[in-house]
This record gives structure tokens, sequence and C-alpha cells, in this order.
């Protein structure tokens, strides 16, 4: 792709800067009740503002408690788990006894926990004492009975769970409170993947793939958007299982779905557990400072669970209960699939044996919510995943954070020039006002769709530029217009951004449905509407300024024909805004460009990145005798060690050319205005003669206004000459960047980079360049997948980088449909294509020549539709499809074939699997 636009005059200078002003004429907004999607969009930004600090407390404290167990033993080594003996442990009756000879004798044990895992330590759990929630615990060597060392910090996570159950507070209070954070986190989750949606949902590098090239706010979009599809299902289960906890409705509703109704709640007996009972006294049944005896129990549980991998031993709080115990075998699904049993203490017998495997799947189901709310039911990558997603909430919190403080910095900004705008309005004719109307159609409307006040704050200071160089510009949002109304103006300016993967702004979604609803069959209601369109998106996604694309499209459905080509911003690029500003200013009825300071995509646009030096080493003319404009094949080849170590690209790519005014019409204009070339001045990249800083400008209408006839002064005014971006022709492995480059000629001469490269620079001078991807016209996913190559002029170049590519890696199953003028001047390439052909790299060939002797006119679309039957085999067998050249006659009639074969909704299909790639111009 090339871009050199004609330049009709010469840019004027900038001179001084001028009070400020904005656009006059701009309409209150109508009120308009919002779509689901930003309805959805507020409530997620203003939950997760809000509740989304705690949330990141509760996340952390619950990765902590996801490893409690591991860190305890981390941090007390020899406690919980002693060396294993040759000789048996002692069984829960040993170990009674053993503690009764020790000095928590006389205490009452309320549970005892062995495992049979070699010296893993029991742990015997006493009644609560006066004013305690629950129980000291403590652990038992398993050979001896000895008491082991206090577990250091357990105390701390017993805060820390407080903190994560019930956020510190009362418990009731605190569960309440942590259900609607729950709430929240669920809510945030599930309007994530609403807001994110993506137009190819089937796709799942759509959903999870992390493009780790971008930077900026796209950058943060996407981490936030990518991590939280990731840890979306683990949100969804830790709410769910925490909602279950935190409301009685809930965990009774569910409770009684399972079979399993809770019973209603009876005041505990004195003594019973969170009740004061004094320290050394035991229940009815047991006499003080007396063990019980679990012997007999014990022997039969032994007899009847040989298998058991952990057992807890509740002993009964009086003397006519029976002893119970639960527990887990070796082949238990998870840590809550407990086994229980009733033993009596007195003589042994079982009463009860109830076994999990033969209780009713909603029980089942019951145990399920513990071990999934921790992560233990899927095991170790269980535990992690819970424990990553818990951490991963402070990131969410500080890239959503991020976010929208940089939506208030836009919209401040916004704010502000709307508010300047309004400040000089009253001069200005109201389009609203019938005696205004022919007024209203003198003004240039400028109409933006903005999804963060981006677009909105370029429309404003755009439309303050033209009011300030004498044209009468109004600005208003599109979700405030129809389409019909762009007819009551006969030029129309529009700054589009593009949401997500290429989507309408939701402000201008109803404003594009209409579009793509009308008109009616042979009308062209905007048929008098001339338009121009400043497209905003970013290059890495890969629908790059889809909604600017998709609106311009529309347009000229309707009948409106383009001021200029429309123009796309990759990232807030300056030198794409500096395009922009080139071309408004070359309008009919601009009096004086003023000085305006080149509006950015962002509060803090990131500079240029660096350029690199490459060296032109050779011009090759490609179509000598053509009826068309000359067609030179630029080759260079890196200047320095850096570029050429460093200089990779993909087939598709770009390149950004830093052009130069040629240096005889420097001379000529420094003559012309008297002033000295070699006179050094500053600039931003710091110190040089003001020919040099000239030559990469664009150079002032003379004669210069009065002020600025100084060398610095002349300077400080200059508008730097915008880069240009051209199709790479050429592959990394070529050992040389190859360009296909038209030359331009319009009535000031050659055009400004075109002319650069074909003719003005000299041969061996350095050229300074920047790689650009651009993944829409990439070669992903076309390994093994029949290629169809379509372009004309020098749109050549992105399809023979493609073509090299394919034949290197072995690719046969190409087409390649190409046209031209003259089969005898324009057969571009023809070795090289030729040597593909007799390879057998390029089984279809279709060269297409409109202007030959003799023969009529066709073009590339023409051929297309003459092949339709072969084009729908090769699409049948997943054919890509590649386009690039111009996008007026044969892009557009390329579409025109597709749509008429496939129809609209096939031609959507394809774009959608990523099928039908275009880079035109």
């Amino acid at each position: 792709m090339a871009i050199d636009p004609a330049q009709p005059r010469a840019a004027p200078v900038r001179p001084p800067v001028p009070t400020p002003s904005v656009a006059p004429g701009l309409p209150r907004r109508a009120f308009a009740w919002p779509g689901l999607r930003a309805v959805l969009f507020q409530l997620h930004w203003f939950i997760g503002i809000t509740a989304g600090t705690v949330l990141v407390v509760i996340g952390l404290s619950g990765a902590l408690l996801a490893f409690r167990e591991e860190i305890l033993d981390l941090i007390n080594p020899g406690v919980r788990q002693v060396a294993p003996q040759a000789g048996p442990a002692l069984t829960p009756p040993q170990l009674v006894e053993a503690l009764a000879r020790s000095d928590a004798a006389g205490r009452r044990i309320n549970t005892v926990t062995v495992q049979s895992a070699p010296g893993a330590a029991p742990r015997i759990g006493f009644a609560a004492r006066a004013g305690e929630r629950r129980g000291e615990a403590v652990y038992l060597n398993p050979y001896t009975g000895a008491v082991q060392p206090a577990l250091r910090g357990d105390d701390a996570f017993e805060w820390v769970e407080s903190l994560h159950r019930w956020l510190l507070l009362p418990r009731e209070p605190g569960r309440i409170a942590a259900g609607t954070l729950a709430l929240c986190l669920l809510g945030l989750s599930l309007s994530g993947l609403v807001l994110r949606w993506p137009r190819n949902p089937l796709r799942w590098r759509t959903w999870l793939a992390f493009d780790t090239r971008l930077k900026g706010r796209p950058f943060l979009w996407s981490l936030h958007a990518v991590a939280g599809t990731w840890a979306l299902v683990v949100y969804v289960v830790l709410t769910a299982t925490g909602l279950y906890w935190s409301f009685d409705a809930v965990r009774d509703t569910v409770d009684g779905w399972a079979g399993q109704p809770r019973p209603a709640r009876t005041a505990m007996a004195p003594g019973a557990r969170g009740t004061a009972t004094p320290a050394g006294t035991a229940k009815a049944g047991a006499a003080p400072g007396s063990a019980p005896d679990l012997a007999p129990a014990w022997q039969a549980f032994a007899g009847r669970a040989p298998d058991w991998k952990t057992a807890v031993l509740r002993l009964p709080q009086r003397a006519d209960q029976p002893l119970q115990i639960l527990w887990l075998d070796h082949d238990a699904p998870h840590d809550r699939a407990r086994h229980r049993m009733l033993i009596d203490m007195a003589d042994g017998a079982i009463t009860t044996d109830d076994r999990y495997g033969q209780r009713s799947a909603g029980a089942r189901a019951l145990t399920t919510i513990y071990p999934l709310h921790l992560g233990t039911y899927f095991g170790l990558p269980g535990r992690i995943a819970v424990t990553a997603a818990s951490l991963a909430l402070p990131l969410f919190a500080v890239t959503g954070w991020m976010l929208y403080l940089g939506r208030r910095r836009q919209r401040r900004a916004a704010d502000a020039a709307r508010h300047a705008a309004e400040a000089i309005a009253p001069h200005l004719a109201n389009p609203a006002n019938p005696a205004d109307a022919r007024a209203g159609e003198r003004t240039l409307l400028v109409a933006y769709a903005s999804q963060a006040g981006t677009a909105e704050r370029l429309a404003l200071q755009t439309a303050s530029a033209l009011q300030r160089a004498g044209l009468p510009a109004q600005a208003r949002p599109l979700q405030d217009l129809a389409p019909h109304d762009l007819a009551g103006h006969a030029r129309v300016l529009l700054v589009a951004s593009s949401f997500g993967e290429g989507e309408a702004p939701d402000a201008a979604r109803r404003f594009m449905r209409a579009l793509q609803q009308g008109p009616a069959a042979g009308t062209a209601p905007l048929a008098a509407v001339r338009h121009a369109l400043l497209a905003l998106g970013d290059r890495h996604y890969a629908h790059f300024c889809g909604f600017g694309h998709a609106l311009d499209a529309e347009l000229r459905r309707w009948g409106a024909e383009p001021l200029f080509p429309l123009i796309e911003v990759d990232d807030g690029d300056p030198a794409a805004l500096a395009r922009w500003h080139e071309a408004l200013a070359a309008l009919d009825g601009v009096q004086a460009w003023p000085v305006v300071v080149a509006p950015t995509a962002t509060e803090a646009p990131a500079a240029l990145a660096c350029h690199e030096p490459w060296r032109l080493e050779g011009r090759t003319l490609l179509n000598p005798g053509s009826l068309g404009g000359p067609l030179v094949e630029i080759t260079l080849r890196p200047a320095g060690p850096e570029a050429a170590t460093t200089a990779r690209w993909q087939p598709g790519a770009l390149v950004d050319i830093a052009p130069r005014q040629p240096a005889e019409a420097v001379a000529a204009w420094l003559q012309a205005c008297g002033l000295d070339g070699l006179a050094l001045v500053r600039h931003p990249a710091g110190q040089a003669p003001l020919a040099d800083v000239l030559a990469r400008s664009v150079l002032p209408t003379l004669p210069l206004p009065p002020g600025i006839r100084h060398p610095q002064a002349c300077a400080d005014a200059l508008t730097p000459l915008a880069p240009r971006t051209y199709s790479i022709a050429s592959l990394p492995e070529d050992g040389a960047l190859q360009l296909l480059v038209r030359q331009e000629r319009h009535a000031q001469g050659l055009g400004i980079a075109s002319g650069w490269l074909t003719a003005h620079a000299p041969q061996g001078s350095v050229q300074w360049l920047r790689f650009v991807e651009n993944p829409r016209f990439g070669p992903d996913d076309t390994d093994g997948r029949p290629c169809l190559f379509i372009g004309n002029g020098s749109g050549l170049a992105g399809l023979r980088a493609h073509l090299r590519a394919r034949v290197r890696a072995g690719q046969r199953n190409n087409w390649l449909l190409f046209g031209e003028r003259q089969r005898a001047a324009d057969s571009l390439c023809a070795a090289e294509i030729g040597a593909w052909q007799a390879q057998g790299f390029l089984p279809r060939l279709d060269r297409v020549f409109s202007r030959d002797p003799g023969a009529p006119h066709r073009y590339v679309q023409d051929a297309l539709r003459e092949h339709a039957m072969e084009l729908r085999a090769w699409l049948d067998d997943g054919a890509v499809v590649f386009v690039c050249g111009s996008a007026e006659g044969m892009a557009a009639g390329v579409d025109r074939v597709l749509a008429d074969l496939l129809g609209d909704e096939g031609v959507e299909a394809l774009i959608a699997d990523g099928r039908y790639r275009r880079d035109v111009y």
C-alpha cells in the first residue's frame, strides 16, 4: 500500500498562537436511553472502583488460605509431620491415655483426628473455655503420645480466615457483607463477558490469546479482558459457593433442591460449643479427670473400615450418646467425601454405617461445595487455579482503575473543548432554525462516534480549527443524527473510533443500523454530500479501524462522495493526524490554516517509534513505456549493524518512510524568501541548518507573514512532513527491503514521497524508516490452505511478499489474479512469476490488461466474475482471499463479485473467519 496524497497547494505557515476558539453552533445533546451494553459498562466500572478494593482483600486472603496447610508445615517443621519409625503408630485410645498423663489431663476432648500416613501427627481438639469461640488444639507425636510444640502462625491464619469470611465484622453481618461482595464479583465477571463478546466467539484465540505487542490503553484493556476470561469460570465457582454460606435463603433453597433440608435452629444446651464451660469441668457421663475408653469403638471401626485414610472421632457429650467417626478412604474423590459411622462406646456395637457412595446424588453434591470453593476438588491444579484467580484480583483492580482514570482524563479534555465551543457558538446560524437553513448548508458538519471521549475531542478540535480558518463548522455526535440529517450539509467530516474488535462505539450503533437498513432501492439520498473520515484504531487488532471503514463504505453506498481518502490513525499516530490537518488545510473556503497543537488519541502520546537507517541501493523501472505512471522497484539495505540484525517482518507488513523535499525545491524557496539555509536553528530533534529542517517539513506558502522572517521563527512555524506508508514487496531472507512505488505527479510536480524515493533521493543516501505490523493482511492460519491473491498496480508488492513466502514454505496451492494496463509494458515481475508457474507453485495465473490495443477494457473484477465457478470451488476448499491495490475500482469491484456470489452474509462470514484480507488504498 502506498499513501502519497496530492497537495493542491502548499500548506501555510503556522503563525503565532492565537486565542483558542472552537466550533460554534454546537447543539445540546438530546437525552437518549442507554443501550444494554452501555448500562452494563456503567455498572461494571462503578462496581469495580467501589467494591473492587475490598474484593482485592478477599482475593489475597483467599490465596493465602488455599495453601494454608503447606505454609503452616513450612514454618513449623517437625510439628505436624515427624520422621516415620519402624514401630506402629499409637491408636486413638492409646493417644487419649497418653494425653491423660500429660499437663492437659482433665480437659475435655472434643475431637481426635488421626491419619494412616506414616509420621502424621494426630490432632486433639479440646472443648472451648469460657469466652472462646472454639477450643484449643494440640498435636501429639504419633509414636510416643508426647505433646508437640505449639503450631506457630495458626492464630494468624485464623485472623486471615475471619477477614476472608466475615471482613473482621461480627459473624452474622460479616457473612452478609461477604455475600454481597460475592454478588459484585459475579456481576463483574458476567458483565465483563458480555462487554468483551467478540465478533467471532468460536475462535479460541479471540478469547484467550494476549498480544504482548500492544501498548498503552489497548494493552491495559487486553490484559484486563483476557486475564478476566481465563479466570471467569473460577470466579463463577467461587462466588456461587460463597453465596451458599453467606445467605440462609440461598443455602435453604439449595439444600431443599438436594433433598437435605436443614433442621430448624434450636438453643444449644449449656456447655455446648460457643458457651462458657469452666475449665476442667467434664460433661455428664465422664468423670472429672478421667479419659474416655475408646478401645471397643476403635476396634470395631478398624475392623469395619480397614482402608481408612483420615478419621475424625467426635466424642459424645453425654454417656448415652454414641461415638461418631467421620472418615475418608484412600479412594475418596475429594476431602469432604466422608463416610460416617456411629459406634456404642460401651460394647463397640456399630449402630450406623453411612457410606458416602450410598447417599443420594443431592447429598453428595452438597459435599462438593467446600472443595470447589478451595479448589481441592480438582487436587493441586484446582488449588493453583483458585490461587492464581485470587491473586489476579489486584491486577483487575489496577488495570481497571487505570482505564477508568484514562477515560476521566479524556472526558475532561472533551468537556473542556465542548464548553469552549459553546462559548463562541451564539454568532453562528442554528441549523435547527428554518430561517437559517441556507446557512446550515454552508456549515461544515463534524460528526463523531466516540466510546471514551477521544473521537469527540478530536472532532471538537477539528471544528475549532476550521472555524478559526474562516470555515463555519459545527460538531455533533452521531447518536443525535439520522442518516438523512447529513443531507442538510454539503460537506461532512467524520471522526470514528472503533470499539473492541473493530465494532461501532455503543452510541453510534443506532446510526450504523439505520445506514445498513437503507436507503430505498434505486435512491441515493446523500448524492449531494461529500465526506471525509478519520478512523481511529490500533493496528494490532485484526479489524484495524473496522468501524471507520464500515462507516465509509455505508456512506458511499448512500451516494456520498469522498473529499479525500480515509485516513487511519494507529494508536494516536501523530503522523496520521498531521495528514488529516494537511488535507483539511486544502479544503475550499479555508482562508489561513491556524496553529493547531496536534491532537492526540491519548492524554500523553508516545513519540513515534525510532526510525531505522536504511541505504537506498537501487531503483528499477518495472514498466518502461507504460501508459500509466512509472512503477519503480526500490531496493534498500540496512545502513547499520543494528538494523541488519533486527530487521524482521512478515509478508503483508508495511513500512513508514520519512520523505524529504528535493534540494532544488528547498533552495528555490530559500532564495524566494531571502533566508539563509545554513543558519542553525533549534527544532525538536536538536540543532540543524534551516535548509535541513525545511527539507523535512511542508514548505510554507510565500510570501511569509510578518514576524517569522527570521530563521528560528520560520523553523518554529514549520509543520513536519508526515511519513508515507508502503507495502513491503520482499522478505527478510531476500537480504534487502524492496518496495514498488508508483511515481505520482501533480500540478506542482512529483508527489513528495514518491518523487523522493523514485527520483530525488541520491543513490546510496540513508533513508529513515519504521516497520509497521499489518496483521489484518498477514499470513496467519494459511499453512496448508489454498490462497487466492488479487490485486492491481503497485498492489503487487504485498502479494509478491506473500507468494515468495509460500514458495519458500513449499505451499503450491496458489492463484494469482492481477491487473495492469498493457501486456507489452506492464507485465510486472514476469520472470519471477513465470518461474513460480513453471515450478508448480502457481497452478493458476490470470493476468488482466485493461488498455491493450484492439481488446475490450477488462478489469480484475471482470475476470473474477468470469471465473465464479472456480472461485466458488476454491472458497469451498477453505481458500484465503488476499486483495491488495486500489480501493475505489478494483477492491470495490472484487467485493461486489464476492457479494453476488456468496451474499452479504457469506462475505461477512468470510471476513469473520479471517479468509478475506485486504490491504487497499
